[in-house]
């Protein structure tokens, strides 16, 4: 004998709140404190060449990132075996003081590397969670801060690679004044006090002020759309139970 009546499975309360981050509940905390850490060491720098020190922080930041955001296994081995190579050999530089103008290039070519991926892993990781919470808005400031530093590194790079000076004769080229300048050009603040003066980096300095736009109405409003349902995952309806016990002759 088969029922006339079914019931569906009432929807599950809270199935569309956020995930947890990851393992790591304060994951981006420390994202975000390197990053700090990273921007000190680098500002302190009065010339264009990379500081060892700053080159291992910037290893162990991309490191935490790939760890918080949970890629994949085989990713994260890969990128643990290249970041300690990496640091080892920016520790080896550091000890015995060796110096020379391709070991610069060789270690700004790869933090530039290294500070593409990490916002990239994090925006990746992000728009697959659902809910508006702390981890996602420091989410959002962690991508944001390593999109600078990117582009303050494209500059540095530029900067190793040709003699001219990257903001004219009157201001100092270094790793400082180029940070200074990406976040300055990110924010679209443009303060006009330091100006490229090559056709090239000024073309680099447009693509980062599009880019900090285009980050704020895209990937920031992807990542804080988790505070909105989908009609998709709207709850089922629940059918109304019958308003008294079937009767044997009602259910045959």
């Amino acid at each position: 004998m088969g029922s006339r009546y079914t019931m569906r499975e009432p929807a599950i309360l809270g199935a569309h709140v956020a995930r947890p981050v990851s393992g790591w509940p304060s994951g981006y905390w420390l994202v975000l404190a390197l990053l700090v850490l990273t921007y000190g060491l680098c500002a302190a720098q009065g010339t264009t060449d990379p500081s060892p020190p700053a080159f291992v922080v910037q290893l162990v930041t991309v490191a935490v990132v790939l760890r918080v955001t949970e890629a994949h296994a085989r990713m994260q081995r890969i990128a643990w075996i290249v970041l300690s190579a990496a640091g080892i050999a920016a520790i080896v530089v550091a000890v015995f003081d060796l110096q020379g103008h391709a070991l610069d290039i060789a270690l700004s070519a790869a933090s530039m590397v290294a500070f593409l991926i990490a916002p990239v892993a994090i925006i990746r990781h992000q728009v697959t969670r659902r809910g508006l919470d702390a981890e996602a808005l420091l989410a959002a400031i962690s991508a944001y801060v390593l999109v600078g530093m990117f582009f303050a590194l494209v500059y540095n790079l530029g900067a190793l690679l040709t003699i001219s000076p990257t903001f004219g004769e009157e201001v100092v080229d270094s790793l400082s004044s180029q940070l200074f300048f990406s976040y300055t050009t990110l924010t679209t603040t443009g303060y006009g006090n330091i100006v490229p003066v090559s056709p090239a980096v000024q073309g680099i300095a447009v693509a980062e002020a599009v880019t900090g736009q285009l980050f704020l109405i895209t990937a920031v409003a992807r990542i804080m759309r988790g505070n909105r349902r989908p009609a998709s995952e709207a709850a089922p309806e629940v059918s109304p139970a019958p308003a008294h016990a079937p009767t044997p002759e009602e259910m045959s």
